[in-house]
């Protein structure tokens, strides 16, 4: 995409035009005309108000096969969930697609920074649009949420795919090299960009096919308009995932799990995928995507799409250990 010439181009680079807004338009008609709505859901807090409000897109008519997909770090569950719709609706399903709070529009009044709240609250939203159980998939950051749910609610969530979620890192292993960041402040700075510099190595991190020009006027936009929001807040969301974090302290999940990476994701490396597969001591199942890396949602959806409807179609005891490259 070559640079945009004036008057496109505005001070500091900045587009006059934001494409970033028009693309977000985009996406949103995309969930409409896929038959899911917006809404807006209320959560009680300590007082009558509500602490904590909860923007998810629900089907249209009550869900009969719900599938709640979690978003990872960056735009709202719309950029990353859109090529999934039809596919996932074609195969039978009801996609639920909650924004995770301090992204898009859900938001809290209370402190706490936890996956484990974040886990809490997107349940109660479930609950409160009437849906008791649902499979669920979780990318990166969504996958660590949903581990927790699927932990603490398992009545609720009837089988888990993780797609490139690191949920088996450990704080040690940043400063032992294993990641490209060396510690809890350079990744916060990574994966909460406010330059475009940083957008661009997150991007360059995160495709393996990263687009060859990158017009700083463009990455102000995107920044502006999807990234600028709650940025010491999805900070602190960081520091709370990975300070301390050991895999001792992670519980074994008892639902049939499939676990989905991409051969070359430099965020969350190969290492982690097996460790999570080791740790869930035969409930598991990893799949292997060559030439895709930690954007494999983006990179690959038809691929990951493919495997996450064979997955919960699948009878429970085909959801065995191994390894599918």
């Amino acid at each position: 995409m070559p640079p945009l010439p004036p008057p496109y181009a505005g001070s500091r680079g900045r587009c006059v035009l934001s494409f970033a807004a028009a693309r977000d338009r985009c996406f949103s008609r995309r969930f409409l005309n896929a038959g899911l709505r917006p809404l807006a859901v209320p959560l009680p807090g300590p007082d009558p108000d509500p602490a904590t409000t909860v923007h998810i897109w629900v089907p249209a008519r009550p869900p009969r096969n719900p599938l709640l997909l979690l978003h990872g770090f960056g735009a709202s569950a719309t950029w990353q969930w859109a090529p999934y719709l039809r596919p996932l609706i074609a195969a039978g399903f009801d996609p639920i697609v909650p924004d995770l709070v301090f992204f898009g529009a859900s938001y809290t009044r209370l402190p706490d920074r936890s996956e484990a709240f974040q886990a809490s609250t997107i349940k109660a939203a479930m609950e409160a649009i009437g849906v008791s159980r649902f499979g669920l998939v979780g990318v990166s950051y969504g996958g660590f949420v949903g581990y927790q749910m699927a932990a603490m609610f398992p009545e609720a969530v009837e089988r888990v795919a993780m797609v490139c979620a690191g949920v088996c890192l450990e704080e040690k292993d940043l400063a032992e090299g294993l990641f490209p960041v060396a510690g809890v402040g350079e990744a916060a700075a990574m994966l909460v960009p406010r330059q475009p510099e940083e957008l661009r190595r997150l991007v360059r991190l995160t495709f393996v096919h990263p687009p060859l020009i990158m017009p700083s006027c463009f990455l102000w936009d995107y920044i502006k308009v999807m990234g600028s929001d709650h940025i010491q807040e999805k900070t602190d969301l960081l520091y709370t995932l990975i300070n301390g974090r050991q895999l001792s302290n992670l519980p074994k999940l008892t639902q049939p799990t499939l676990i989905i990476w991409g051969e070359q994701d430099r965020v969350f490396p190969m290492e982690l995928a097996h460790r999570l597969n080791w740790h869930l001591e035969g409930n598991s199942r990893l799949v292997v995507m060559k030439n895709a890396g930690h954007a494999i949602n983006l990179e690959k959806p038809k691929e990951v799409c493919r495997n996450i409807i064979e997955f919960f179609k699948e009878p429970a005891a085909e959801a065995s250990n191994g390894e599918k490259v």
